[in-house]
């Protein structure tokens, strides 16, 4: 699998330095920072908007990392007015980014996300705080460190092994859209039982021969999302079983190609699953 756009991240993460609060002030003074806001950032064209640390608004520090001797920091606040920029999310513009600044912008939003999501302790209910360049949130009364969270999800296309795939829809996707299967993997569970599992929920059908392809992060709100190709029977009447989907049923190659579902945007390790089976014959 030709990798995800979002698993083409440039940025040494430089985890060492997160340890030397006086090398990140340092780094500080000459960085360029993204500004990200509900998993938003500007954009200058294709490109990411990155100030000066100077114009920076006030705000916790997050370390991304150094490229080539430049180093990068995030900062949630409300985003800056800026003429002739856009506002825009992952999903929006991830396939078209730059490798650098789509792997910033992941990285940025995955660790906006969790700390959003856990201003407290899950041990005692005090207060944490930033520490280590944004990689560790510490309670301030019993001291315990807490860190980010990603939850993995595997994303499956079914097919028969010749010339059909199982696509399925949620009733809230905008009309005609159709996706590959998905879901999270669960507590003792292996990634490759999870696939087997949430297919035979979700459409009552059963998978086997299942293969990793490649993974990709996805930061909306906190996931990493493992691909997997799947066969099952071709005589398998695929139905929605569990009540997550609205729909599910078998595509040939040509009606996807003659448009009749709407694919998952081109930044999804979903869309990459069902763009590379189409152009596999053989698949």
């Amino acid at each position: 699998m030709k990798v995800p756009a979002l698993s083409r991240a440039t940025v040494d993460r430089d985890a060492a330095t997160r340890d030397d609060p006086a090398a990140l002030d340092a780094l500080w003074e000459a960085a360029k920072v993204l500004v990200v806001d509900a998993g938003q950032a500007l954009l200058d064209g294709l490109d990411l908007l990155l100030l000066d640390s100077t114009d920076a608004p006030e705000g916790d520090r997050f370390y991304l990392g150094l490229l080539d001797g430049q180093a990068y920091f995030a900062v949630p606040a409300v985003l800056p007015r800026k003429l002739g920029t856009q506002v825009k999310g992952l999903r929006d513009v991830g396939a078209v980014l730059s490798d650098r600044d789509a792997g910033l912008m992941a990285h940025a939003v995955g660790l906006a996300n969790w700390h959003a999501a856990h201003p407290r302790c899950p041990r005692c209910g005090s207060a944490t705080t930033s520490v280590r360049g944004g990689a560790v949130r510490r309670c301030g009364q019993d001291g315990s460190e807490h860190f980010p969270r990603t939850d993995p999800a595997v994303i499956m296309l079914v097919t028969d092994g010749a010339d059909r795939c199982v696509l399925g829809r949620q009733a809230i996707w905008p009309a005609g859209r159709f996706s590959t299967l998905a879901g999270f993997v669960e507590p003792g569970e292996s990634a490759e039982m999870a696939v087997v599992r949430e297919v035979l929920e979700e459409t009552g059908v059963a998978v086997r021969d299942v293969a990793y392809r490649g993974s990709q992060p996805w930061p909306l709100p906190a996931s990493l999302m493992l691909g997997y190709p799947g066969v099952c029977h071709a005589d398998a009447d695929p139905v929605p079983a569990d009540g997550e989907l609205e729909d599910a049923r078998w595509f040939t190659r040509d009606e996807l190609r003659d448009g009749d579902a709407v694919l998952p945007p081109p930044v999804s390790i979903a869309h990459r699953l069902i763009t590379e089976w189409l152009d596999d014959p053989d698949g």
